[in-house]
């Protein structure tokens, strides 16, 4: 199993566009719905996002930007002061349940405007999380190949009223989002989890793969190392120097992860979630759930029920 494939299935758009906005300076928009994570395309001319922590970037056409919620930023056609505070002039707050207005009438304009297309992902669940972490405030990537037709098709898609038009632009905008964040994980300037570049390693990644394709199985050191066709030591060792802990520790941890997301489906006992990722009973998971994520499995789930999750048309994962 691609590990990577596996820790963003759960991030699909659903409903996802916030609108074609085309503006005109001076402008500014300011993002404070508290997405996990926003996709910002601008789909003709330029803007810079600048984030509450972290420095402004330049966002060009041809560019993709991803920026890691929850706290607001602002998307704005000047970058920041002196001060380091963005300019107040035209300022818009931008609610996620709207859409921003569409000033097409004035297409005799467009030469001169900037057009963006944004997508906000709301991503609880934690196996996603565990990218998120690894990301900073704000990436741009730069796709070397010539995008206009795909800027020019994702434009068009917006406002239409074909069947599953929402469906198609959903699609798109998720594969355009993890086609960034693939090629940003492989920029010299990106700071990937030990796990990403551990996936390579001829000793490490056999094991880090078999866990994933089977998590309950009861794994030890010796049967990982066998996968990888190396001594308990040498795995040992290398996977630890890559990923940061044993590979029975990081199994372990790998189990918790997915059994977080597995206490929040209520038709799913303690003792289901359990077996599923590979304990015997449900007392031994516990303990084991609890030394690592500070609560107990009853009490997280208990909390997952009553965390407010907004409707505001982008849930993914």
């Amino acid at each position: 199993m691609d590990v990577f494939d596996e820790l963003l299935r759960g991030v699909r758009g659903k409903g996802a566009v916030f609108g074609r906005s085309v503006l005109w300076p001076p402008w500014s928009l300011r993002f404070t719905d508290g997405a996990h994570l926003t996709l910002c395309v601008p789909l003709r001319g330029a803007g810079w996002i600048v984030p509450e922590t972290g420095e402004a970037r330049h966002v060009a056409l041809g560019d993709t930007a991803i920026v890691r919620g929850p706290a607001p930023f602002c998307f704005t056609d000047e970058p920041p002061n002196g001060t380091g505070t963005e300019r107040t002039t035209g300022v818009r707050e931008v609610s996620w349940g709207e859409h921003a207005p569409d000033h097409a009438a004035r297409d005799v304009e467009l030469d001169c405007s900037t057009v963006l297309l944004a997508a906000a992902y709301d991503v609880r669940e934690q196996v996603p999380q565990r990218i998120l972490r690894a990301l900073p405030p704000v990436l741009v990537v730069s796709d070397e190949q010539d995008c206009s037709p795909m800027w020019d098709y994702l434009e068009a898609q917006i406002g239409v009223g074909r069947p599953g038009h929402q469906t198609v632009l959903d699609r798109l905008l998720d594969w355009l989002l993890v086609c960034t964040l693939r090629d940003w994980f492989d920029r010299p300037e990106a700071e990937p989890p030990g796990w990403y570049g551990a996936l390579g390693d001829d000793v490490a990644g056999p094991a880090l793969r078999a866990i994933h394709e089977d998590p309950a199985h009861p794994w030890t050191t010796a049967e990982l190392a066998s996968r990888a066709g190396v001594s308990r030591t040498t795995l040992a060792k290398r996977f630890t120097e890559l990923v940061g802990n044993g590979p029975v520790a990081y199994l372990t941890e790998w189990r918790m992860t997915l059994a977080a997301d597995l206490l929040t489906r209520p038709e799913l006992t303690v003792a289901a979630v359990a077996r599923r990722v590979g304990y015997a009973d449900a007392f031994g998971f516990s303990a084991a759930f609890k030394r690592l994520r500070g609560e107990s499995p009853s009490t997280y789930r208990q909390e997952a029920a009553t965390t407010d999750v907004p409707d505001h048309a982008v849930p993914a994962g």
